[in-house]
């Protein structure tokens, strides 16, 4: 009789079971369905129009400063993706957000768990009772002591989909820190690249004052030597001397600027500044310019833009947990153990106890917070959508800005070219004159000057269209495309998906 009576148990239990998995797989998450977001309409950009870059390069991959063919530079930007300190800080939280959704998957099962005790009690009535967890064990009077080992487990049912929907919102997340990783690193490779373009310009400019220096000397000994002959005064010497202090004093500025960008790029690489010496080189004159195709394009290309839209749906899937504190909760729970006052005869079936059996639990009225948070939700959803819809427009500006310099700076950089050479030109027919007496030394004076600030400037504007090439290639992405996300995310959405499979 007892041994029905325990298959009838044991059956009971395995349909309820059954009743409750198949429950769990059936029902249907609450909440709104995610629909991405309209972003604002770009057919084209404004500025990309009618303009074809002087040099077109195209990316492949991550690695976009190859297309400029510096292997200084190739070499550093590969130290940025294993020893910059902030992308460290942002993998980290993206493995810190992965691991978030992989604690909420864990709700899906069963908790299972083991215990024991031995508790000592006592009474003084004779009919004193001792109560364990599982039942009542008479103990008369005195003290008596039970000794308890039993196993629990608890399994809340997932009916309305609260669970399901935080793993969606928890997977967004970690895709969303994902995309801010990506959006560190090249955050990190643009400013590296831009950095040590410009410490190429400061060399270049530092070469031209030099070779000015000596010029100014040359001039220098002219103006003396016209004095000691006695056809002008010291005035063209002193100013002569003038010319060429101020020179060599700009040399100390360019000196301390490269310095500083030096510093700044050792730190971008995860170095202390005294650890990060780079030689001398050539100053690039080609500015390779990767065009930016199309706005929709850049929707899948920008990873600030994928952390915002993945933002939205992890907020949308916030809305369904919010809403099933409407519904009550279902949670199975059972135990199976035993009891007993000796020790040695604890394990023995006499002395085994069990439970097993559902809980419903419903809130039936909480002053209208579950109503507070569901629009909280909700507002917390539509600030998404604007930050994501804002991220966009932000993006579409800066790729316009970022066309609109190099088209700007590509026709500029043409004059000051021609500027220089006319400077150059001018130099060398007054420093003739004045050799020749028809010409006082302030023309000199004058047109050296001019060659000098003509080459600067020629010099400024193409670093200009070095550091906007970057920008362009920051704005557009740099390789990156969101179909990454999916690939970085080590399981976790493919998880979700065999999870929850229901409708």
């Amino acid at each position: 009789m007892s041994r029905a009576r325990g298959i009838r148990r044991n059956t009971a239990a395995a349909a309820l079971l059954a009743t409750a998995g198949a429950l769990t797989l059936s029902a249907c998450a609450v909440g709104p369905r995610y629909h991405r977001p309209s972003a604002p309409p770009a057919p084209v950009f404004k500025e990309g129009q009618g303009w074809t870059p002087a040099t077109p390069a195209q990316i492949t991959g991550e690695s976009w400063w190859s297309i400029y063919d510096d292997p200084v530079l190739s070499s550093l930007e590969k130290q940025v993706e294993v020893s910059n300190q902030n992308l460290a800080a942002a993998v980290a939280n993206y493995y810190a957000a992965r691991e978030a959704a992989g604690v909420t998957r864990g709700s899906f099962f069963p908790s299972l768990g083991v215990a024991g005790a031995a508790t000592r009690a006592g009474g003084g009535s004779r009919n004193a009772t001792f109560s364990g967890p599982s039942g009542f064990v008479p103990t008369g009077t005195g003290t008596r002591t039970l000794y308890e080992a039993n196993g629990n487990a608890s399994w809340d049912l997932d009916i309305w989909g609260k669970i399901r929907r935080q793993l969606e919102s928890d997977v967004s997340k970690a895709q969303a820190s994902a995309a801010d990783v990506a959006a560190a690193r090249l955050s990190a490779q643009a400013s590296l690249a831009e950095d040590y373009f410009q410490l190429r310009a400061e060399e270049q400019q530092l070469r031209l004052l030099k070779t000015s220096v000596q010029d100014y000397q040359v001039s220098l000994q002219i103006a003396q030597n016209r004095v000691n002959a006695g056809v002008t005064t010291l005035a063209d010497v002193y100013s002569a001397r003038t010319q060429l202090e101020s020179t060599v004093a700009q040399e100390n500025t360019v000196e301390l600027d490269r310095a500083k960008l030096e510093h700044a790029i050792a730190v971008l690489t995860g170095q202390a500044p005294s650890q990060l010496s780079i030689a001398e080189g050539e100053f690039t004159s080609t500015v390779p310019v990767v065009p930016a195709g199309v706005p929709s394009q850049l929707l899948l290309r920008r990873p600030d833009i994928a952390a915002a839209e993945r933002d939205v749906e992890s907020a949308n899937a916030e809305i369904g947990v919010a809403e099933t504190a409407w519904f009550p909760s279902l949670t199975l729970s059972g135990s199976y153990g035993y009891e007993s006052s000796s020790l040695s005869s604890l394990i023995r079936a006499s002395n085994s106890v069990w439970s097993f059996g559902p809980s419903l639990a419903a809130n039936l009225f909480n002053g209208g917070a579950t109503l507070a948070q569901i629009r909280e939700s909700r507002a917390l959803y539509d600030s998404s959508v604007a930050t994501y819809r804002q991220t966009v427009l932000t993006a579409f500006q800066q790729v316009e800005d970022d066309l609109a310099t190099l088209d700007h700076l590509q026709t500029e950089y043409a004059q000051e070219e021609q500027a220089v050479a006319d400077a150059q030109k001018s130099e060398t027919l007054t420093l003739n004159q004045y050799k020749a007496g028809v010409a006082d030394y302030a023309s000199v004076l004058t047109a050296q000057t001019a060659r000098l600030n003509a080459q600067i400037n020629a010099l400024s504007v193409q670093s200009q269209r070095l550091v906007a090439s970057v920008d362009l290639i920051d704005a557009t992405g740099g390789g990156w495309d969101s179909a990454q996300l999916k690939a970085r995310n080590d399981g976790v959405a493919e998880s979700l998906e065999s999870t929850v499979a229901g409708p």
